[in-house]
């Protein structure tokens, strides 16, 4: 897809764009590594709106936006806005969609970003609805894979923890189909992968496998991709407790690995990683946090054709 294309489009499942346009994203993302503050945003207001907690997401769009010279408005709370009056989501977007140019949303409910955009005159981002779908992580970290291996294809990913809510997950193995992956996956079994996506893979004749211990597979692997376990997902508190820490990757674990892999997580971590991997080069989480400042700067100059 050319940079034309991108214009006016809303990005709410990482299948609304295809390789291509992974690699112009890439592309772009590099141009504004290189220059993080312009001015292209100069009179445009972006509306971030978050009904759930986020950190990393809203800072770093916010951090994006601001580099580039543009305005932020919205809520991080939906109790301080008018939803906890009863206003609809329809009636939400519609009105911030006056207010703005382009909106990024995080949503509890599976297919609200979707919903947004089909209801919105401007563009709507995903960042995130329920345990679907969050697109722009997945363009951070594909930007951070390619980044530590110089490539996208070919490669062997180990994905470690909350596979079956891991929204991260879903959408980073669609994305990555594309480019040829072998697919390790870790997780205790009441946390599998959902067999929809690996129907997915085995209709891309994509190979994986399943595990329940790291060790099983973390000699081999390019990318160690760690995932937290999401209290927030358990309706029952007992069943996070029998599994919240199944996983913990300690830096003796590294030992023996392949000089080039690299750790992933899309945070925020709680112990599934210790902090004295912090210290070992092969870490790349902190780093593939800022990589999405850079990637959330492209999607926004590309849908509002500014580059």
């Amino acid at each position: 897809m050319s940079k034309e294309n991108f214009l006016g489009r809303s990005l709410v499942s990482i299948l609304d764009y295809g390789k291509d346009d992974y690699l112009t994203i890439m592309e772009v993302a590099k141009h504004f590594e290189a220059n993080p503050v312009q001015n292209i945003l100069s009179g445009k207001v972006i509306a971030t709106l978050f009904f759930e907690p986020s950190t990393r997401t809203r800072l770093s769009f916010e951090s994006a936006v601001n580099k580039l010279n543009g305005k932020i408005i919205g809520f991080t709370d939906a109790s301080t806005s008018s939803v906890k009056k009863g206003e609809s989501l329809k009636d939400t977007i519609q009105t911030v969609a006056n207010y703005s140019d382009l909106i990024v949303m995080r949503h509890p409910i599976e297919g609200s970003a979707r919903y947004a955009s089909e209801v919105s005159k401007v563009p709507v981002v995903n960042a995130g609805d329920g345990a679907n779908q969050h697109p722009t992580q997945t363009l951070l970290d594909l930007y951070s894979i390619l980044k530590t291996q110089n490539t996208l294809d070919n490669l062997e990913i180990t994905l470690v923890g909350d596979l079956k809510y891991g929204r991260t997950v879903h959408s980073l193995i669609m994305a990555m189909s594309h480019f040829n992956p072998k697919f390790n996956l870790v997780s205790p079994p009441t946390l599998k992968l959902p067999d929809e996506y690996k129907l997915f893979l085995k209709e891309k004749n994509i190979p994986f496998a399943e595990f329940e211990n790291i060790t099983d597979t973390i000699k081999t692997t390019d990318i160690l991709y760690v995932t937290r376990i999401q209290k927030e997902r358990f309706s029952d508190p007992i069943e996070y407790e029998k599994v919240k820490n199944s996983y913990v990757l300690r830096n003796e674990m590294l030992e023996g690995t392949k000089d080039n892999l690299r750790v992933l997580h899309p945070l925020p971590r709680v112990n599934e990683i210790s902090t004295d991997v912090d210290s070992n080069p092969k870490a790349y989480y902190f780093q593939q946090a800022l990589n999405g400042v850079y990637v959330r700067q492209a999607i926004i100059a590309l849908i509002l054709g500014l580059i």
